[in-house]
Formats: structure tokens, sequence, C-alpha cells
């Protein structure tokens, strides 16, 4: 079914007209396959496989300079969105893999290769999804609907790659399949384009594709309505996320739904559920001859430690002040939208391995324990997180470790990928599920003034969490943990929908809402990017590093600069490699050199 989205060595080849620069301003190599001869329906098909494939992060670059194309441009943005948001410290120990360093404290530097590894990947896949629509033009005979539902996707495509470098950099250059000269200027705004190719999408693509990978209408339109939002155009936005929650379906015709199982978004075996929008595809172990398809992105962030059962590496552990956010009033089963951190989590900080410890006795979302991993409480079916064993260095990154990319001990030899250095996996990434839609929808209700219809979108979130079905529950046998679990929940959950006319104002609802998006989304990547558009990244980011510093030693000395931090620095190797008539062309961001 994946088979399709899968890239291959031969595409590889086939598709070095885009792969073969050294950047994005680099023209193609002499000897390169040239697009003219693949002027067929097969061609233009292969191209696009190829523009699905770039998603993962992994195309772009050159191996021989050692850039591009690895878990720095991951697709779910962990090191950009996550640690930069605050859900997670860097983890591992002090100077391992040292450039997320500066991400994570604010004070990032141009030279910092992770930058041009995230730029070098997106313009992978808008090169690959151009030259698929200038091929596709030009194919002798081809079947109306087939061109239409070519372009559709490759458009698709190019706008997620331009809404990932827009919301990372804002000012970057703009390049279609008409653009001859590529060393474009980065001084104009590209929102208008990515609507665009949203736009076209949305109205052309089909309900339902033959693979389930594809991008469909419904996709489409739940991106266009997220850049509607974007931009504050919350009219627009509205009008496309009705049509999407009442409408919308995956490419494979299953309607949008909440899965009744919080976990269920982050198994390989309910990969394209229901809540699924748009995800990228993974498989592990899917060619032993060929590139990995799994989702390498995460392979650094497994515990790791003395008797951690994975290879590496101890990265991307979830903060101490997002496990806060999950407490709950017990009266109410509200959160604390105010003083969370005045209400902390119970940890095991300094409690050596092998000492008594048990987990916090208080009121607690169960969405938590689907997100953070913490000692006393079963881990999936590994056991029970034994702490300080799987962590490197407690006092760096604290004691916790994420969950949502790891697969579990029963499914290991067909879901985990070892295929490569460190572990992948065959989960795939979400980039929307429908959850993320809802919120996004209760949103713009709130911004127009509909509280009700917030409220309600609210509460279906908050519904799906209250459910015992999809919680996390006690071992039938904690030394043989795979045998199963019990009905009894594995700590005190209580979480419940907010009461009617809760949201008096649009103070109030944007502020539960906020949060909401916090505590469902933790650890996908939309944290640092959500805060910036919603214009409160210096206060709620200085606000964290202030907190997290008195628990951990990673982020002090951080500082989010307000006009600056927004945006991260354009690459200087690009600007380097933009120079014409003696000056780049390409600009810096302000607050960089």
């Amino acid at each position: 079914m994946k088979a399709k989205i899968y890239f291959s060595i031969m595409l590889l080849s086939v598709l070095s007209l885009a792969a073969c620069k050294k950047s994005f301003l680099d023209k193609p190599i002499n000897g390169a396959l040239q697009p003219q001869f693949l002027e067929t329906e097969a061609g233009a098909n292969e191209l696009l496989v190829g523009a699905y494939a770039a998603l993962d992060g992994q195309q772009g670059g050159d191996a021989a300079i050692g850039g591009g194309g690895s878990w720095e441009a991951s697709p779910d943005n962990w090191i950009y969105g996550g640690v930069a948001g605050g859900d997670a410290s860097k983890g591992s120990i002090a100077g391992d893999q040292q450039p997320i360093e500066p991400i994570m404290k604010y004070n990032p530097d141009a030279s910092n290769g992770f930058f041009d590894s995230k730029w070098r990947a997106d313009y992978e896949g808008i090169s690959r999804a151009n030259n698929t629509i200038m091929v596709t033009q030009k194919v002798p005979a081809l079947a109306d609907a087939t061109k239409t539902n070519i372009l559709a996707q490759a458009k698709f495509l190019r706008g997620h790659y331009y809404f990932d470098l827009k919301k990372m950099f804002n000012n970057v250059p703009y390049m279609d399949e008409t653009t001859t000269d590529i060393n474009q200027p980065n001084t104009t705004d590209i929102w208008p384009k990515i609507e665009a190719d949203f736009k076209y999408a949305y109205d052309n693509l089909p309900v339902t594709q033959d693979n389930v990978g594809r991008a469909n209408k419904w996709a489409a339109g739940a991106y266009l309505a997220k850049t509607y939002l974007y931009e504050h155009k919350y009219t627009d936005a509205k009008a496309v996320f009705d049509a999407v929650i009442s409408q919308g379906e995956t490419a494979s015709g299953l309607k949008y739904a909440l899965n009744t199982r919080f976990n269920d978004n982050f198994r390989t075996a309910t990969n394209n559920s229901a809540e699924s929008v748009f995800a990228v595809q993974a498989a592990a172990n899917s060619d032993p001859n060929g590139p990995s398809n799994a989702n390498d992105g995460d392979m650094l962030n497994f515990p790791y430690g003395n008797s951690s059962p994975f290879s590496c590496c101890g990265f991307y552990q979830p903060s101490i002040e997002l496990a806060n956010h999950y407490r709950t009033n017990p009266a109410t089963g509200l959160p604390y939208l105010d003083d969370y951190n005045s209400h902390a989590l119970k940890t095991d900080m300094g409690v050596a391995a092998g000492d008594d410890y048990t987990p916090d006795a208080g009121t607690i979302d169960p969405r938590l324990d689907w997100t953070v991993g913490r000692r006393g409480i079963p881990y999936l079916d590994w056991g029970l997180h034994p702490g300080t064993d799987w962590i490197r260095d407690q006092q760096y990154g604290g004691p916790y470790s994420p969950i949502k990319n790891v697969y579990g001990q029963a499914e290991q030899s067909t879901n985990g990928d070892n295929t490569s250095w460190a572990p992948g996996s065959g989960i795939n990434v979400n980039l929307i599920r429908f959850a993320d839609v809802l919120l996004m929808a209760a949103e713009v209700e709130a911004q127009l003034n509909n509280f009700n219809a917030a409220l309600n979108y609210v509460n279906m979130v908050r519904n799906r969490a209250a459910n015992t079905a999809g919680w996390v529950h006690t071992y039938k046998d904690n030394d043989n943990p795979t045998k199963g679990f019990t009905t009894t929940a594995a700590a005190n959950y209580k979480v419940s929908p907010y009461p009617a006319g809760s949201f008096t104002s649009q103070d109030v609802a944007l502020k539960a809402i906020y949060f909401e998006r916090k505590i469902e989304l933790a650890m996908e990547g939309h944290r640092f990017f959500d805060l910036v558009r919603w214009g409160i990244a210096d206060t709620e980011l200085n606000a964290y590093v202030a907190y997290q510093s008195t628990q951990t030693n990673d982020v002090k000395g951080g500082k989010f600069i307000k006009g600056k931090n927004e945006y991260f620095p354009i690459p200087l190797t690009e600007i380097d490699l933009s120079v014409k008539g003696g000056a780049p062309v390409l600009k810096q961001n302000p607050g960089y050199h």
C-alpha cells in the first residue's frame, strides 16, 4: 500500500537533476538526467514519488560535502518546534550534538549547520515538486483528470515545503516551475504563493487516492485553513475548517474522527487512522538492501542509559515544565491554566536507581503518560520506567523520556528499524491530525467571538482524553509486561470537559485553547511556531527558561529576544552562495549577523 510513496535507489538516480547540487542555488551538474527524458505519464509519476520522498527530510544536501538530509531536518521539527518551544530539553549530555544547545538557549549563529540542513531539505522538496509540475505540463496526451491530480499533488507538496520554510525563517526566496534564475531574493512575502498552491490543491484534488499516503482534497483543505490561520485571516479559515470538519475524510475514505485511544496516533498498527489528515509515511525494515524508509528523523530520541533496551541516544527529553502542565484540579478535572508550576508533579530527580520511589499520587491528565516517560509508570510494553537507568544525565536534561516516537517491545522485530546507526521506527510522522484541526478551528472561532463553537471543539478533544479505554493501565505482570494490561489505571487520572458557558470572553477562550494545544500536541513539533504566531513567544519562553533552570542546568543562561528569535537565521552558507555582482542576494534576518 505504501510502496509507491517510498523512495528507491533507482529513483534517486532519476532525480539527480534535483539532488546533485551543493545548495538550491547551484545549477544541476552536467550529465544529470534532464526533465525532457521523463516526459511520459510514468516519468511524471516517478517524479511525484520523489517529491513525496523528500518529506522525510533525509534527501537534501550533498553527502560528499557533509550537508543536508538527516535527522537535523526531521519533518516533525523536534529541534526547532519542540526543544526551542520548551516541550523538551535537548537531552543526552552536555556537548552531545552541541549545535542544538544555542538553539535551545535562543542564541544561535547563522553558521550553525543545522539550519542549512533544514533549508536544503525543504528546497530539495521544492525542486522536486517544481520538476514534477514542469514535466507533467509537457506530457503529451495525458488524460485531464490524471494531469490535474499530479499537478495538484505537486503543488500541495510545494506548499508544504514553503510553509515549513516560512515558519522557520520567514524571509525566504521563492522559485516555481517557471523560474529561470534560481538566485532569487528573499525580500517578498510568500504567503500568497503558499495560499495559491493549497487553494489549487483543495479545488482540484480528489477525495480519495490510490495510495493512503498521498494528499487528498481534505488534507489540502486543512493546510489551506492553517495558512489562513497563520495569516490571521480568521473568516477565510473558518469557512474551510467548517468544511474539513463536517465533510473531511482520509485519502483511503475514512471519515475524519478522533481515535478512541489517544495513543493510536503513535502506533504502527494504527498508522493512517481516521485521525490522520496528512502524515509522512514510514515503514521499518522495508528494504534491507536499500535506503531506510523508517522514521529516522527521531532516531536520537529513544531512552538511553545503563539498562535501556535501545541502542541510542537519550535526546528530546520532555521538560519538567511540560509535565507540570498535565496536573489537573482534583475537584474539577480541569488544568491549572495560570499556575501549573505551583502544582508541580513529583519527580525522581536525585533518586538513585534501585532506591524506593512512588510516582505522584495527585490527579493527572492521562495524556501525560502517553507523552512523558516517567519513573514507576508503564512505558508502553517495555516495563516500568526505571528512572536514572534510562537517563544519561538527570541534572542536565531532567528525569523524563519521550514516548510518542517509540515502538513497543512485542513489535520490535517488525516495527523497530535498525538498518541505520540508531533506532528508527515504522510509526508515521503526523504533520496534521484531526485533533490539531479541531483546536485550530477552536482558535478561529474564539477569534471570531463564537465561544460556544470554540468550547465544543476543545471539549471534543478533552472528552477523548477522558475515555478510560485510552488510558495507560497497569501490567498484568510487571516482570513480563508483554503479557498485557489490566483495567486498572496506572496513575490517578482525572480530566473533564469545560462546563457550558466557560468561555466567557476571547481572552478566557484563547488561554484555554492555547493550553489545550500544549498538552494535546506536545512533543509533535508545534509549540515554538504556535507561540510565535500568537505573539507571546518572548513571555512564554523566558518564563519557561526561568522555571526550567531551577530544575535542570541545560537552559541556564538562555534568553529569548523579542524581534529576533521569532525566526531562525538565514544559513550563512546560503548567503555566501547567493553572491551576485559582488554582493549577496539573500538578506539576513533581523538581529543576526
